[in-house]
């Protein structure tokens, strides 16, 4: 083969160098290798399009704009124009390596160049050994020269293997990876001269052998005579200027005539394909060398005859092998399937396996840590049950001795006057029902006279649930505390629970408020007044020593009236002793139940069971609502406000009264609705705001009471007799 050398007439044809070139990077490197080191004057880019179409003929066309953006924009920039030509072709074909060898058989290409494949298993293929003599390829430097290797390929889908493989063996082929050559194929027969057309005449071409499941057509054999003329007879090869190695592509066969035949021995075995043409050109000149000797020709044709055999059988065993190989392949194929099949099946029951344990590990360590977590909360359960348990006895216990010790206080104590059962009973004539004046809810309530006194007696009640500590409750606190509004306690029967107070005449301010029986209202003078008394009892009870004493009850039924209508607070039994830091609006004491009537309730202390001193505030307050509207405690707050922002208010004051002063009536409510705030931060202080406005309200009254009787005095009319009843004024 000679090496790529520029183009001198008197050698032949041209010298032409093809480059297959896309869109990566090798082809690049492979045409930038081709400028640099080939002296050819002609370079041909191919550029091969994969088409599924009939490969019929090979459809070369010119590069469009988008062949031209992807493929040969930069190939152009590596080209000197006075240095090298280059030329640019399009190739549609189904297969690029059939198409890449088609356009270089049709075109007579010299060099094949190809870039190295991108995978590094595909480049290890060119690594194998095994060392070939040929031709020395002459590049530009003159003292470089490439020895050519012969490489074993067997990767299918490697490009630069198969065109190493089925190239034309005419032209040699180099495989360039990064600008460096990894694997040559050099020619091994020289291209004979296209110039003269073929002397025989034209015989027609056998088809191609086609082996099974799409099997590429082989390339034709050098002797085919419509890829070039035949290569007439010569006693010696021509030798190329660059070796020293003679081709040995064809035989010589010695003539007894003293003349030479050159007939083409080279079989194109990996194609398949032998064409008939050769074989009818070689007989056509055999006839005419040796027609005029009848047994040489006999001998000859003989002989023709049997190679004929020979190769038909030769063709028979190579296609039976291809089938068998292309079989073994397609089997080989499956099996490597199958086995990457099974291998992702391994693969993913490993994987689900491998899920599965970590889960079970999971879930096991979440079950451990659930069975600790329960056997730590059984003991805790356990522990706090014993705890719960011993309480209840020491409480029990304490309970216990606690009402040992109050009995035996009651028993002993020589702080009230102590009745005995049958005094009690003579009193009241036997609990006569003629002298009961009340009930209430820690018993009835009888009228009766000791030690020529009336007196007022309070019955336990047998089903009162908490009747033995209010009556001890009450008896502490009335027995060690005096103060005018509060009721007097006279004596007590400590076995039965009787309690025996002074005898109150106009009963209780709701009795009052409502006019029962006929009684009749009482004036805003005296209601006023009424109410400081009551905050002042109040006031007196909040800063009882050493604790604080809330009362709990406070409403008009537990508010007594004597017969000149001063107030006095009763029926202590729920007052509660708490640590005197409950005085002030932050620290609160706790209490498992409410206690009181329910309008009266704090919303608070009934929500949360938070007990301070304000908690009495709130129930003031409705009571105040009531001094002077004498309604219902139901909502009153809430329609005196509405009254109020309307504009209205005078028609809530109580209509039995004509003569109400409307502007201290205004005050006096809008002081009780602060009273009854439903946050208890927003009520005002009992000492310090509540009882100085209500007795400066009171003092307007005993003002607005000496302005009436000193206008009295001075009037002409004669005065206005009095009623026998008790005076209200």
């Amino acid at each position: 083969m000679s090496s790529p050398s520029k183009h001198n007439k008197s050698d032949g044809p041209y010298n032409i160098t093809m480059v297959a070139v896309d869109k990566d990077k090798n082809s690049a490197h492979a045409f930038r290798w081709a400028t640099d080191h080939i002296e050819n004057p002609l370079i041909i880019a191919v550029h091969v399009k994969k088409k599924n179409i009939p490969h019929q003929s090979t459809n070369v066309c010119p590069p469009d704009e988008e062949d031209v953006a992807n493929v040969f924009s930069h190939l152009r920039a590596m080209c000197n124009p006075n240095a090298v030509r280059l030329k640019e072709a399009v190739v549609d074909d189904s297969d690029i390596v059939r198409g890449i060898l088609d356009y270089a058989q049709r075109n007579h290409i010299h060099s094949i160049i190809v870039g190295a494949p991108a995978s590094s298993k595909s480049k290890s293929s060119f690594a194998s050994v095994g060392k070939l003599t040929a031709k020395s390829l002459q590049i530009r430097t003159g003292s470089k020269k490439h020895k050519g290797h012969h490489h074993h390929l067997h990767h299918h889908n490697n490009v630069a293997a198969e065109i190493i493989n089925l190239a034309p063996d005419y032209s040699s082929v180099f495989v360039i990876s990064k600008k460096k050559v990894v694997a040559v194929r050099p020619a091994t027969s020289q291209l004979a001269s296209v110039a003269e057309p073929p002397k025989q005449p034209p015989v027609q071409e056998l088809p191609p052998i086609e082996s099974e499941k799409g099997v590429r057509p082989q390339t034709p054999t050098r002797g085919s005579t419509k890829e070039r003329p035949e290569r007439t007879p010569s006693p010696e090869r021509p030798r190329s200027s660059t070796t020293s190695t003679q081709s040995t592509d064809s035989n010589d066969l010695p003539i007894h005539r003293g003349q030479q035949l050159s007939i083409s021995d080279e079989r194109n075995l990996s194609g398949g394909s032998l064409k008939s043409g050769s074989m009818d050109s070689t007989k056509h000149n055999m006839d005419l060398s040796w027609g005029s000797d009848p047994e040489s020709l006999g001998d000859m044709r003989a002989e023709m005859k049997n190679l004929r055999l020979k190769l038909k059988k030769t063709m028979a065993m190579y296609s039976s092998a291809c089938k068998e190989a292309i079989s073994a392949q397609n089997k080989a194929e499956e099996i490597n399937q199958w086995k990457l099949e099974e291998r992702r099946k391994f693969n993913e029951v490993r994987l689900s396996e491998e899920a599965a344990l970590a889960m079970a590990a999971k879930e096991k360590a979440k079950v451990k840590a659930a069975l600790e977590a329960a056997e730590e909360a059984m003991k805790m359960a356990e522990k706090e049950a014993r705890k719960r348990q011993h309480a209840e006895m020491k409480a029990k216990r304490e309970a216990e001795e606690k009402d040992r010790v109050l009995t035996a206080l009651a028993v002993k104590d020589f702080r009230y006057r102590k009745y005995t059962i049958e005094e009690i009973e003579d009193a009241t004539e036997k609990f006569s029902p003629s002298f009961k004046i009340g009930e209430g809810g820690y018993g009835p309530v009888f009228k009766g006279q000791l030690d020529h006194t009336p007196v007022a007696i309070k019955i336990l009640s047998p089903d009162a649930s908490q009747g033995r500590k209010q009556f001890q409750q009450e008896v502490e606190v009335l027995s060690s505390m005096r103060h005018p509004n509060l009721v007097l306690l006279l004596g007590a029967c400590p076995e039965y629970g009787c309690l025996v107070y002074e005898y109150m005449e106009n009963g209780s301010l709701e009795d009052r408020l409502m006019m029962k029986n006929n009684s009749p209202p009482i004036p805003w003078r005296k209601r006023f007044e009424i109410a400081a008394e009551i905050a002042t009892a109040l006031v007196f009870l909040h800063q009882a020593k050493p604790e604080p004493l809330v009362h709990r009850d406070l409403k008009p039924a537990n508010i007594l009236l004597d017969r000149n209508f001063v107030s006095k607070i009763s029926d202590v039994g729920l007052a509660r002793l708490v640590p005197p830091s409950v005085v002030d609006s932050v620290t609160q004491y706790y209490m498992t139940a409410a206690a009181g009537t329910l309008c009266y309730i704090d919303p608070q202390y009934q929500q949360t069971g938070k007990l301070t001193t304000k908690s009495d505030i709130y129930s003031l307050g409705i009571m105040l609502l009531q001094i002077v509207t004498a309604k219902p405690p139901t909502g009153l707050s809430h329609h005196v406000s509405r009254a109020i922002e309307k504009g209205s208010f005078s028609d809530m004051l109580d209509p039995m009264i004509h003569d109400w002063p409307v502007e201290e009536a205004l005050s006096f409510a809008k002081l009780a609705l602060k009273c009854a705030e439903l946050s208890k931060k927003d009520r005002p202080d009992l000492a310090s705001v509540v009882v100085p406005e209500l007795n400066r309200l009171r003092d307007f009254g005993y003002t607005s009471q000496s302005n009436q009787i000193k206008i009295r005095s001075h009037s002409p009319l004669p005065p206005t007799p009095r009623r026998n009843t008790h005076s209200m004024t």
